[in-house]
């Protein structure tokens, strides 16, 4: 690759910027300066630690263990949440402008029992039970009418937004589909009309033969670097079997889809000393998730590097690190 290069997104059409020159090795990436933090088993003030049921403003739904804490995760409702159940999806003129109840749902997964066991320290079994609980509540919230998109996501550290440490994850439900994802899905019928095939496939296919950017692989996963990553280390997971819906995997995808995320958020943690990432499950919004154009995903975006002036005011990302190059240093042996 030359000293500056622009490439484009296939999948978004978005250009991203590439200035190695302003950035470093993909060691150099490496957090020397953040020290592992040893956290106990169970902390007593952690609201989702064993024994703090009181702490919680209930529990929504748990998946069953054995012992004298019979859960192995549960999903909460978020104490300070972003929407709430009450009220609908009708919309109000304001003068000249349009709101709406703030109604949705904001849901957290307490991920392990544990205090300070990540998904990089757990077993492939027990992040199959997390990938069950997603997919269970998932499943169960997409059957309601109002509901148009359920998003779920994982802030790990500070800097991704996290604000308690003990293993989680969250989803939100909007009674609307933001903009952002109706332009992803919008720009992805473009290029099925246009070409008569799915985007999302034709990247698939093209990484696995290429391999150059793959960090990961199993029978229906597919982890690598994205050709115009917009950050250093971004990940893609997708299934190799086209589908736009989340809900519709089955029990092989979802144990190797464990395998997957184990798998890629050890190499992460391993390399990069446990940096602060958030990962999306890009899915469908209702009423999208049979149409041929559509392929759900998972994006991890490690936080390593800080949008400036240029960034921010012209939409354009500038990445100092090489895909290429980050997918060699994700998989060369340590």
């Amino acid at each position: 690759m030359k000293e500056h290069e622009i490439r484009q997104n296939k999948a978004t059409r978005e250009w991203v910027i590439y200035a190695p020159t302003r950035g470093r090795r993909p060691s150099d990436f490496r957090q020397t300066d953040k020290g592992r933090e040893e956290r106990p088993e169970r902390d007593e003030h952690c609201p989702f630690c064993p024994g703090n049921k009181n702490m919680l403003p209930g529990i929504i739904m748990a998946m069953p263990s054995t012992g004298e804490e019979a859960w192995q995760t549960r999903v909460v409702p978020n104490k300070f949440p972003a929407l709430a159940t009450d009220g609908d999806t009708e919309r109000v003129e304001r003068g000249i402008y349009l709101t709406m109840p703030g109604y949705g749902r904001h849901e957290v997964i307490v991920e392990s029992k544990w205090h300070n066991r990540g998904i990089a320290q757990m077993s492939n079994a027990e992040v199959e039970i997390i990938i069950e609980t997603y997919h269970k509540r998932y499943v169960d919230l997409m059957k309601e009418h109002e509901n148009m998109l359920t998003l779920l996501f994982r802030n790990h550290g500070v800097r991704a937004g996290t604000s308690l440490v003990h293993p989680h994850s969250q989803l939100i439900v909007t009674g609307f589909v933001p903009n952002h994802v109706r332009w992803r899905e919008e720009q992805a019928q473009r290029y099925y009309d246009e070409w008569g095939r799915c985007v999302f496939c034709e990247i698939l296919q093209f990484e696995q033969r290429e391999q150059r950017r793959v960090v990961f692989e199993n029978p229906s996963f597919l982890a690598f670097v994205p050709f115009a990553a917009e950050v250093p280390f971004e990940i893609w997971m997708m299934p190799k079997e086209h589908d736009a819906d989340f809900g519709d995997i089955n029990d092989v995808e979802k144990r190797d889809l464990a395998q997957a995320f184990s798998n890629v958020l050890t190499k992460l943690f391993e390399k990069l000393n446990d940096p602060d990432y958030n990962y999306i499950i890009n899915t469908a919004a209702r009423y999208k998730a049979d149409e041929p154009q559509l392929h759900w995903y998972v994006q991890i975006r490690p936080r390593l590097t800080t949008r400036a002036g240029f960034e921010i005011g012209s939409g354009i990302s500038i990445n100092p690190s090489i895909p290429e190059h980050d997918a060699e240093f994700l998989t060369e042996d340590s």
